[in-house]
């Protein structure tokens, strides 16, 4: 299932983004801000972006929003780069 979201055309005009990239530049805001949230993990959020992973995180970074890292993610990580 997708959803479309309906921006009227006043307010597509009064972005300060040039046309061609004005659907790209809402999808990178909306799963940025949704992953700041919390709404969206990472991934989900880089997919919802169309950007790589590696390009959305440096999207956040740019925005210094923190990637959500957590200890059991670590001990996780770790555990797989051990082998075990």
């Amino acid at each position: 299932m997708s959803m479309t979201l309906d921006v009227p055309d006043e307010i597509q005009r009064a972005l300060r983004v040039p046309e061609p990239e004005r659907r790209g530049r809402l999808l990178i805001e909306l799963a940025c801000a949704l992953y700041h949230r919390e709404l969206l993990s990472f991934g989900k959020a880089a997919e919802l972006s169309q950007l790589s992973q590696f390009r959305f995180g440096h999207e956040l970074g740019d925005r210094g929003i923190a990637r959500h890292y957590s200890e059991e993610d670590i001990a996780e990580d770790l555990a797989y780069a051990s082998g075990q």
